[in-house]
């Protein structure tokens, strides 16, 4: 019987842990339809979540319900904005909540949220996102009898999450991150105790200007809870701000159109450590060992009605009398600390707020600092009336004060200043109606940072406050290689301290040396990736960047300028810097041994710097100046190797590296160059050498570029040069064709060659033909200079020109033959018809031309025959005689000349002769 019942037991058991495990696969489907349905019906925004879990050992006999990836969305008015996100959303509950339907309410016993972050935000309407429940009228009409949830929590966790609270209205932003909050207790009952702990970062600005920063809060408190009369009592509270105790007590209740708050704080003890415990820990380091004395109390009460118009009265009182401190590893103490302040408002009206600084002063050694201000209306139009004195060595600040290790300031400030100012006035930019007045006068002040690459140096400065300006009138120092003196105005320096606007001013800049180098600062460029973490090479490059916050017009003079490798000389000119882009007018200076004009801009607004200039050049030495620009090396390489001077105008526009050079791949613009005086050509010049070697009658000393002009036009890394010409003695070279930036070339050089170069056979041709019309005779000549800078390589048509003119010439020589006969033939045939033979011709050389003509005319005209021609003739039909060429050519050209006759009418011309 005992092992039946025993078998009975354990079956049961095995179906009750069958059902339990079975369930959740059952239900997790249904129980997040629920949530959802439960939020979404109560809420004007949209819940959802990727997963949700559910188990019923872990907690039996609760249930448990994990959802990942959980978001609440806004609608209008704030549409797609994210009011909620977490990674975890875990919920306790009875397992008899699973089976309600999706209207019933279920009552939540536990919560733990891990990862979230919940968005708070005011827009300028004054609408909030968080108010996101439904109206009666506006909600569903299945779930108008629907409670959505009831909270009988015994506990909740919230874990690295994060709170922001944005007011566009007020242009506060509240940050509280790092939240780790803990709570525990029974919420189920109408009065009960919860014990909660709290750690987060807060961060708090307004207007821009941050009043906290990650500063640490920590929080334990137990708080009673009274659900009926919704009031939450601090019954034992301690918390801590940075590293600043602070004991409260009192309660906030909360009724149906407003908050109830009354809360009252101090500090435990009067110790002066909890003045550098308000420091944020990074500034006052470990306080533990620091020797104090006198006292420091912090102390206020909150009380009053919250609502749509009023906040809490408040009164906060510090104050510390005769007070000092001293770190143990620091040389020097501060002492005779004071201070008495007051931040109040006894009206609930939020502009109402008001600080009141009745003393606020400190001594290190003989040095003395005081200062007295009240700021009113402090969340409205805020109003300043304050007064600064004192004398400080500031080498002594970091002798008494733990700064950080890379501030190192030294020098002597003296200032008396007065200001009374209202922030409406400076935000119109309505200057006349501030009124600030004073001096303050800096000497030997060194500031070296790891921000900058050389200490900053000044001798002396001196500022004198007026009520619409702050006169600048002397500030001289140095920094590495530069030296300045300045003077000038600041319109605005209000401003700029509370208003985040530019600094406005004109100044005027005067220097011996100036180095933009020591304006250059290492910042590390490339992060490591995931494979490379443990190892990250990091490399550093060289920026530049004008400072966004400066709207200022410099007249600048500098004896010498150095820029990388450059040195320019007389700098003169104006400077306008405003919106990240500085930009140059009329300015002037002496490089190479000439004179540079140049007007232009340069922004570093964007993440690539870009440029646009404007250049003239007069009477520059080549060769240095394209030895040393880069920009100009790639444009003209073959100048480099120049001795000589040149003008130019300069139009160019791009894009610059971070060390603001010119990034070659992006620019583009013109050159119109003119050289000067005699220019040399030395042996260096691999490209004109390399044309030598092909035309061996050129020599590099007699090229003749003085007046050459040329144009030049580049873009997209192609230099294109447009048709030139230079003198080589007597004859002209053209020249035309393109380069590009990494060095190829693609000329041409023509040249017309006068005769004399052409060689001994084509001069002496010429010489044979005796022509004076040939003694300027030329061909063209045509040189492709191709290959890379350093390594030209240039190909010629002047062989087969030489060969070409030379068949010509032998044509010319021949034609001239030809014609010199028939010239010979006609004075001959002139001479017979005229009859005029005079004595003295018997005496002349015998010319076979004229011989063989007059015999050819005797036998024409019947003149007396010699024996053998009459033997010859007799025989001509029957024997052939040999013919003469000279004769044969003699008789064609007489024939054309005479209109001689065929052989069968010799017989008729001899008898009309005879007759």
């Amino acid at each position: 019987m005992k092992k039946k019942i025993l078998k009975i037991v354990v079956a049961v058991l095995l179906l009750i842990v069958g059902i339990l495990i079975a369930i959740p696969f059952i239900l997790e489907a249904k129980i997040g339809d629920i949530l959802k349905n439960n939020v979404n019906n109560n809420v004007n925004a949209t819940m959802d979540f990727s997963e949700a879990k559910l188990s019923l050992i872990r907690s039996f006999p609760s249930a448990e319900v994990e959802l990942r990836g959980v978001s609440l969305i806004n609608k209008t008015p704030f549409e797609g904005d994210t009011l909620f996100a977490s990674n975890l959303v875990a919920l306790k509950m009875g397992i008899g909540e699973l089976f309600k339907n999706a209207g019933e309410a279920i009552a939540i016993k536990s919560l733990i949220v891990d990862g979230a972050q919940l968005n708070i935000k005011y827009d300028v309407e004054g609408n909030a996102s968080y108010d996101i429940g439904k109206s009666a009228e506006g909600a569903p009409s299945n779930a108008s009898s629907s409670e959505g949830f009831t909270f009988d929590l015994q506990s909740y966790e919230i874990n690295a999450s994060r709170i922001v609270y944005d007011d566009l209205e007020s242009n506060i932003r509240l940050v509280v991150d790092e939240i780790v909050h803990k709570g525990t207790g029974d919420l189920s009952l109408s009065k009960s105790e919860f014990e909660t702990t709290t750690e987060a970062l807060v961060s708090l600005s307004m207007d821009s200007t941050k009043y906290l920063n990650k500063n640490k809060v920590k929080l334990d408190a137990l708080i009673g809870v009274d659900l009926q009369e919704n009031k939450y009592s601090f019954l034992k509270n301690e918390a801590m701000v940075n590293q600043l105790p602070l004991v409260f007590d009192g309660y906030v209740k909360l009724n149906e159109n407003d908050q109830e708050v009354d809360i009252s704080f101090k500090t435990p003890s009067s110790d002066f450590k909890n003045f550098l415990a308000v420091i944020p820990e990074e500034y006052s380091k470990n306080i533990e060992n620091v020797k104090t004395s006198g006292n420091f109390i912090v102390e206020g009460k909150f009380h009053g009605i919250v609502d749509d118009t009023h906040i809490p009265k408040f009164n906060i009182k510090i104050n510390s009398e005769n007070a000092s401190f001293k770190y143990p590893d620091l040389p020097k103490s501060v002492s005779n600390v004071y201070m008495d302040v007051e931040i109040e408002n006894t009206t609930g009206i939020t502009e109402d707020t008001y600080v009141d600084i009745r003393k606020a002063s400190f001594m290190i050694d003989q040095d003395k600092f005081n200062m007295v201000a009240k700021i009113t209306e402090l969340m409205g139009n805020t109003k300043v009336k304050a007064h600064l004195d004192g004398r400080m060595d500031l080498a002594n600040i970091s002798k008494a004060y733990p700064v950080p290790a890379d501030l190192n300031l030294k020098g002597l400030l003296n200032a008396d200043v007065t200001t009374a100012f209202d922030m409406a006035s400076i935000e119109k930019k309505q200057y006349e109606n501030t009124n600030t007045s004073g001096k303050l006068d800096l000497k030997d002040f060194e500031y070296n940072s790891s921000e900058i690459p050389n200490p900053v140096k000044i001798s002396t400065t001196a500022l004198m406050f007026n009520p619409k300006t702050v006169t600048l009138n002397k500030m001289q120092g140095i920094t590495g290689k530069t030296d300045f003196d300045v003077t000038g105005t600041i319109d605005n320096l209000l401003g700029f301290m509370f208003n985040n606007e530019n600094v406005e001013g004109n100044f005027n800049l005067k220097s011996n040396t100036f180095s933009l180098n020591d304006f250059m600062v290492q910042e590390p460029v490339g992060t490591a990736n995931d494979e490379t973490r443990s190892t990250p090479a990091t490399t550093t490059e060289e920026k530049i960047k004008i400072p966004s916050f400066l709207d200022a017009n410099i007249e600048a003079s500098a004896n010498t300028v150095l820029y990388d490798n450059l040195v320019l000389k007389d700098v003169k000119g104006n400077l306008r810097i405003k919106d990240e882009k500085a930009t140059l007018s009329n300015m002037t200076s002496s490089l190479f041994n000439g004179k540079v004009a140049f007007d232009g801009e340069v922004s570093t607004k964007h993440e690539t710097p870009t440029f646009a200039m404007k250049l003239g050049l007069d009477q520059l030495q080549i060769s240095e100046t394209f030895k040393s620009l880069e920009l100009f090396q790639v444009l003209a390489p073959v100048a480099s190797a120049l001795q000589g001077k040149l003008n130019s105008t300069i139009s160019i526009s791009g894009n610059l590296t971070d060390d603001f050079t010119p990034n070659l791949n992006t620019v583009s613009g013109n050159v119109l160059a003119e050289l000067l005086e005699a220019v040399n050509i030395p042996d260096q010049a691999k490209i004109l050498s390399a044309l030598t070697t092909k035309l061996d009658f050129l020599k590099l000393d007699k090229i003749d570029l003085k007046g050459l002009k040329t144009a030049l036009s580049f873009e997209n890394g192609v230099v294109k040069v447009k048709p030139f010409s230079i003198r080589y003695q007597d004859m002209a070279v053209n020249i035309a064709g393109s380069h590009t930036f990494d060095k190829k070339m693609n000329y041409t050089a023509t040249l017309e060659v006068p005769s004399k170069y052409l060689g001994k056979e084509v001069n002496a041709l010429i010489a044979k033909i005796d022509d004076k019309t040939l003694e300027n005779l030329t061909i063209p000549v045509t040189a492709s200079i191709g290959g890379m800078y350093d390594s030209p390589t240039v190909t010629t048509d002047f062989t087969s020109g030489v060969k070409s003119l030379t068949t010509k010439l032998i044509e010319i020589e021949k034609q001239k033959l030809i014609n010199k006969g028939t010239d010979k033939a006609k004075d001959l045939i002139g001479g017979i018809l005229s009859g005029n033979t005079s004595q003295k011709d018997s005496t002349k050389k015998a010319d076979p031309v004229k011989d063989g003509a007059k015999e050819i005319l005797g036998g024409i005209l019947g003149g007396t025959k010699k024996p053998k021609d009459s033997v010859a003739q007799k025989n001509d039909t029957s024997v052939t005689a040999t013919k003469d060429p000279v004769k044969e050519a003699t008789k064609n050209i007489l024939g054309g000349l005479l209109g001689g006759k065929k052989k069968k009418d010799t017989a008729k011309t001899k008898n009309d002769s005879i007759n």
